[in-house]
């Protein structure tokens, strides 16, 4: 990947800007979700459920092409990086 120095800043931007609240065991994400699914609890169980991977997957991807003009191997590169590092901090409860 060319620009691999530029997505993994953008991962870190990412990451900075998701909180994680381990007491009430939520996320706050740096993307917002739509207004249909603006009642959803982010909890870690739907961060972690399959069924919802698919449709935070899709936001994530709209959010990094609007904001960071990726590219949809961009996209894929960045969404497992962002993925790996949030599970990390889920599971080690950091």
């Amino acid at each position: 990947m060319e620009n691999k120095r530029y997505l993994d800043k953008v991962v870190g931007s990412l990451v900075r800007g998701t909180k994680i609240n381990y007491d009430e065991e939520e996320i706050e994400y740096p993307f917002t979700l739509p207004p249909d699914l603006s009642f959803l609890t982010l909890s870690f169980s739907h961060y972690l459920s399959p069924s919802f991977l698919p449709v935070l997957s899709h936001i994530f991807s709209i959010y990094c092409v609007n904001k960071f003009g990726l590219t949809d191997d961009e996209i894929k590169y960045v969404w497992e990086e962002y993925r790996n590092i949030i599970n990390e901090k889920i599971e080690d409860g950091e």
